[in-house]
């Protein structure tokens, strides 16, 4: 299965207060969109800070690319927010930080209780015990995370189909334009048999007549044509190309069919196959290969933008 990086999803939880009245509604949501690595933002109350580390771990066990906003909302009843408890692990990370600064400042004055207070994540103010928060946090947070993946895995399809899809188009376009290189040579050299005839006056080389009024010999104008045919056939010779694209539209398709975290993978693969329609575009001596290098470049741009999106 192949992954999209970018998706949404959000789980929420209702909590009651110790008291029986009023409560707290936890809401995690997790926003992704594409990125070269793994880049996690946080944004959630100081009453669950201590929730920040333990789901950075489960997100990275989890996805491999793309930038992730983690947004974790406390929405507190009425009742509730009049409550207040005191949040006891902030208050003695706060205790130990005024010890620290007392033992280098010893003339600093302590802290006033209206100021412990008001400090970040001292108060509680949902009335739920620390403890429960953190517990409906992490809940809501791995709820939200199989629901991401469930999200990127559905789009991942999406595209992996769009990509299958220009993938049988490029090959039936290399499968096209195969036979043709012969027949170019071929129609090139009557061309050069007519202009020499047009030029020399003579008669073509496989015909009966001779050369009469004419100081060229056949063998000369054979050499001639012999020289312009193979220069003409070795600069629009395009087998080599060929061959290269369609050994990388075989990896490609096997990677994409393989699934997986293939995104880098896929976006290498993108750049063989442009250097190689490029390159068949530079030898495109006829407007069939013209037409045919423009349109599988056009569709390597279509996929080189998909593939930016996958994980």
């Amino acid at each position: 299965m192949i992954y999209s990086m970018t998706g949404y999803a959000s789980a929420t939880r209702e909590l009651v207060a110790a008291s029986g009245t009023g409560g707290v509604s936890v809401s995690v949501e997790l926003r992704t969109v594409n990125s070269r690595f793994l880049d996690l933002n946080f944004r959630m109350p100081e009453d669950v800070r201590v929730c920040e580390p333990t789901l950075r771990e489960m997100i990275m066990n989890k996805l491999s690319r793309g930038k992730v906003d983690i947004r974790i909302n406390l929405q507190r009843s009425e009742q509730s927010a009049n409550a207040g408890s005191i949040n006891r692990d902030a208050l003695s990370q706060l205790a130990l930080l005024e010890r620290t600064v007392l033992s280098t400042f010893p003339e600093a004055g302590r802290l006033r209780t209206g100021e412990i207070l008001r400090w970040p994540g001292v108060l509680a103010e949902s009335g739920v015990a620390p403890e429960v928060l953190r517990d409906a946090v992490l809940a809501c947070g791995k709820q939200a995370i199989v629901d991401l993946i469930d999200v990127r895995a559905r789009e991942g399809a999406q595209l992996a189909t769009m990509l299958l899809a220009n993938v049988t188009e490029m090959e039936a376009i290399v499968t096209k334009i195969t036979p043709l290189v012969p027949e170019l040579i071929a129609k090139h050299q009557q061309k050069i048999v007519e202009r020499l005839q047009e030029a020399l006056g003579i008669a073509a080389p496989d015909s009966a007549a001779g050369t009469t009024g004419s100081t060229v010999s056949r063998d000369e104008v054979n050499e001639r044509i012999r020289q312009e045919v193979t220069m003409y056939g070795i600069r629009i010779d395009i087998a080599e190309e060929l061959s290269r694209l369609t050994a990388h539209l075989n990896e490609t398709r096997h990677v994409i069919e393989k699934g997986g975290k293939v995104g880098k993978r896929l976006d290498f693969m993108m750049q063989e196959l442009n250097r190689e329609a490029n390159t068949l575009g530079s030898k495109a001596a006829a407007k069939e290969l013209a037409d045919s290098s423009m349109t599988l470049k056009l569709l390597i741009e279509q996929m080189r933008e998909q593939v930016q999106n996958l994980e």
